[in-house]
């Protein structure tokens, strides 16, 4: 099976990428959002994972990997909603801003430019790639 790409937000006053690197791992939970819930349903183990801070940081910060494929969200009271479980792998060598990312005619058709308020977001091969090449880091 081809390895997946990923991208998640979050705000980091919620829950940071340095909070994600001391705890070691986390379960990606609170997702409510439809097209979201079911981008989570096809993560993979192992599949890597772009950690993009929101609010007013708009950067992606580090590169993480699916290590729980998807299972019902504790966190949900009520509805079908989905979890996964996230390792840190390493921070990015530089971030990568938003500003950059737009300016980048590679990667103008990316879920966090079309449409901002997605949380979890495929992305192509080339697309993970550029991205780390902005970020002068490897895979």
């Amino acid at each position: 099976m081809e390895t997946r790409h990923w991208l998640v937000k979050q705000e980091p006053e919620d829950y940071s990428w340095t909070v994600l690197r001391k705890e070691g791992k986390t379960a990606w939970t609170g997702v409510r959002n439809f097209q979201a819930r079911n981008f989570l349903r096809q993560m993979k183990a192992g599949d890597p994972v772009l950690f993009y801070h929101s609010g007013d940081e708009k950067q992606i910060v580090g590169l993480a990997r699916v290590a729980k494929e998807a299972y019902r969200d504790p966190t949900a009271e009520e509805g079908d909603w989905a979890a996964v479980d996230l390792v840190p792998l390493k921070p990015l060598q530089r971030a990568v801003a938003l500003a950059a990312i737009k300016a980048d005619p590679m990667l103008k058709e990316i879920h966090l430019v079309r449409n901002g308020r997605l949380s979890v977001m495929p992305l192509t091969r080339a697309q993970f790639g550029r991205l780390l090449k902005l970020a002068e880091t490897d895979l």
